[in-house]
């Protein structure tokens, strides 16, 4: 983190969604994982991308969810200890009066931070929750990123 944080990965990715445009390539979505979802917001509150999704967020405000622009999917654990069910109703609450912004929040039952990449493969729960969170994410970006 201190030699790559959340500013370093917001300039870098928009070096390289800026690159991506140059060559033509304008429907853009980005996820973040972690603190990975600071800059994806950021990505959001600039409109440089078309759509988001934030998986079990970190480092991510409520002043952040005020400022979004572009359409967003906030996937969360219910037991998470860097964002957590209290922040992510504030972020809900926030997007429901944005109706300009096109949103959805879902909360995992039983997922802790991290469940989406870093399950263990012989607990079928944890497989089938990790999987259900991917095909939300597929789906919002099929329904945005065009």
């Amino acid at each position: 983190m201190k030699s790559h944080g959340t500013d370093k990965g917001y300039e870098d990715a928009k070096a390289i969604i800026e690159d991506l445009k140059s060559k033509g390539t304008y429907a853009i979505g980005a996820a973040g994982f972690c603190w990975g979802a600071k800059v994806v917001v950021e990505l959001a509150k600039s409109c440089q991308i078309q759509a988001a999704v934030m998986c079990h967020p970190a480092f991510v405000i409520s002043d952040d969810i005020k400022e979004v622009k572009s359409p967003i999917s906030i996937l969360a654990a219910e037991l998470d200890k860097y964002c957590p069910l209290e922040l992510v109703k504030q972020f809900e609450d926030i997007l429901s009066g944005k109706p300009e912004v096109d949103s959805f929040v879902k909360i995992f039952p039983g997922a802790g931070h991290g469940w989406t990449v870093r399950y263990n493969l012989d607990d079928e729960a944890a497989v089938n929750l990790a999987e259900e969170s991917h095909q939300d994410m597929l789906a919002w970006f099929t329904k945005h990123v065009k």
